[in-house]
């Protein structure tokens, strides 16, 4: 097996506490370069080569596969020089500030014939995996509602999340998690009509709480929330016409190296410690190489942009 050979693009908190340790421990996984404004951190993640800059990275000729981690207003522009210089790519999530971005990394990954794919690693979670055959397998019948949230009291001073400009708010940051959990279970090619939309905005224009419900499809009400100021939550419950299922704990979202739970109706199942970065990583080394893996579907990205534009479009109402 000839291995994937990755370049971040990015060497902050993401990078080098999660990204860089899951490359290390992968299968079929080399760490070969790193880009970033900090030389120190980029040499401290470990890699074989340190470029000086982003572009030298995207030249590299021993760099197969990149991962962004940049800040949000600059996924698409390095997303799309990546994919034109030849690799592919898993993005950090939120995939990029709007559908339109999307739809232009998706046209080229098509025309580069690059993978191109929504690192939303939640997804790559056996307990979530489990969660959505059941749910798909018909196990709970017709879905009446999907109820979800993602809360946390944010510290952000400095931070870029406080900037609307390059990509800041709850809604992108974390709630773009219930979204991608509503067309996991719902499926990415059912309509989306907002309901209602709440938001708190804060004083340097970012959504710092946003709330939401959408009609999915003629049957399912999907509600949720996403703040940088409420207390810590993190949960999904789904009801359907024959019995409900839910993630237990209070990571539903970002269990990570720890064990899990999943109730389904009456019965409780339970995961062991993963590393769901670790997961997803191997998933797309298969992928790129041409085994059997699975990756987030570019269809389910693009639903998630749709609805993000539609909840946005709503928030920035209330300004």
């Amino acid at each position: 097996m000839n291995p994937t050979h990755w370049g971040l693009l990015g060497a902050g908190w993401i990078a080098s506490k999660a990204i860089a340790p899951a490359m290390h421990a992968a299968s079929g996984t080399v760490l070969q370069a790193v880009a970033s404004r900090d030389l120190e951190r980029s040499h401290s993640l470990n890699p074989i080569t340190v470029h000086q800059s982003y572009e030298a990275l995207l030249q590299d000729p021993d760099v197969d596969a990149v991962y962004i981690s940049l800040p949000n207003h600059l996924h698409c522009e390095w997303t799309v020089k990546a994919l034109e210089a030849g690799k592919h790519v898993l993005c950090e999530k939120p995939f990029a500030m709007n559908v339109a971005e999307v739809e232009r990394m998706v046209e080229t990954a098509g025309r580069c014939d690059r993978l191109l794919v929504d690192a939303v690693w939640s997804r790559w979670h056996p307990r979530m995996e489990r969660l959505v055959e059941y749910i798909q397998g018909g196990e709970l019948g017709e879905i009446v509602s999907i109820n979800s949230s993602f809360t946390f009291p944010a510290s952000l001073e400095g931070n870029y999340r406080l900037d609307p400009e390059m990509g800041g708010g709850a809604l992108f940051d974390v709630g773009v998690y219930s979204l991608h959990a509503v067309a996991a279970l719902l499926g990415d090619n059912q309509s989306a009509v907002i309901e209602k939309c709440e938001a708190n905005i804060g004083p340097t224009g970012i959504d710092l709480t946003t709330r939401w419900r959408l009609r999915v499809g003629e049957t399912s009400l999907a509600e949720g929330v996403a703040s940088f100021e409420e207390p810590e939550n993190q949960s999904l419950f789904v009801q359907g016409k024959n019995g409900s299922a839910e993630l237990l704990g209070d990571q539903a979202f970002t269990s990570w190296k720890a064990t899990s739970a999943l109730r389904l109706g009456n019965a409780v199942e339970e995961f062991a410690a993963v590393d769901p970065y670790q997961l997803m990583i191997e998933n797309f080394g298969k992928s790129v190489r041409g085994e059997v893996g699975w990756v987030l579907p570019l269809s389910t990205s693009l639903w998630v942009a749709r609805v993000v534009d539609q909840l946005r479009a709503e928030v920035n109402s209330l300004r």
